[in-house]
């Protein structure tokens, strides 16, 4: 009876999906974000090992697909009300990535099925649209468009079709570009790899994000000695108060 069950699971597999595995390597594994950071790109390369020849009727594909830590965000609404733009409705997403980017071989339509992405949640309206939402609306959904459009105009989520680069169906590789203002925290990288729309192999990867230098030092300040923080922030708006007005002073003479 096990035998039989696990000949029927090896049936059920897709073609091509036991031969098939990612080798996986990132140009860096952590971002340190300083007072002059204002973006960078990560490199992501690999191969494909293979226990036999690939199959010829179907092309091979890949995605990489590249989420920051997630947050809470409220979307809200305004409406003009007597000439007074006011807030008329809100929804609250319990949590949205602060950043996501996926690059593929391909136009996504072509190279993934909808139930493979419904299940890994790889596309940004999948991302999106799996997370809690608390509404004081009839119709959420217009809301998370918006939210997924303000953030794709700010360039923090953006689907780049055709950005992977896949030599003789082994050799694959892509960057993806970071904005200058990373969320700190984990951001996951997970490479999909698909033939025939059907997910072969999924890997994943962890690049950690995090203040450093003065910044990391005042972060930390502020959260761990915030009397002391507000105490010297004080000192120093004092000290710049006296002094633009020493000069100021020293100009007039």
């Amino acid at each position: 009876m096990i035998r039989l069950l696990v000949a029927l699971l090896l049936f059920a597999l897709p073609a091509g999906a036991q031969d098939e595995r990612i080798v996986l390597g990132l140009s860096q594994y952590s971002v340190s974000i300083t007072t002059n950071y204002v973006g960078s790109e990560i490199l992501v390369y690999g191969a494909v090992r293979r226990d036999a020849p690939p199959p010829e009727d179907e092309p091979l594909d890949v995605i990489v697909a590249v989420e920051g830590p997630h947050t809470p965000v409220v979307v809200r609404r305004k409406d003009r009300n007597l000439g007074i733009w006011i807030n008329s409705a809100s929804v609250r997403v319990t949590s949205a990535p602060s950043f996501y980017a996926v690059a593929t071989t391909g136009p996504l339509d072509d190279i993934l099925s909808r139930t493979d992405d419904l299940r890994y949640r790889i596309t940004i309206p999948a991302a999106i649209r799996s997370v809690g939402i608390s509404a004081e609306t009839d119709d959420p959904d217009s809301f998370v468009d918006a939210l997924v459009r303000i953030r794709e105009a700010s360039g923090r989520y953006r689907i780049n079709e055709g950005d992977v680069r896949l030599d003789q169906q082994t050799l694959f590789r892509t960057d993806i570009a970071l904005p200058a203002d990373l969320t700190e925290g984990q951001y996951r990288v997970r490479i999909f790899l698909t033939r025939g729309g059907q997910v072969l192999d999924v890997l994943e990867r962890d690049i950690g994000v995090q203040k450093a230098g003065l910044e990391r030092f005042l972060y930390t300040l502020s959260r761990e000695q915030s009397l002391l923080y507000g105490l010297l922030s004080l000192a120093m708006a004092v000290l710049a108060g006296w002094g633009a007005s020493a000069l100021f002073q020293i100009l007039r003479r």
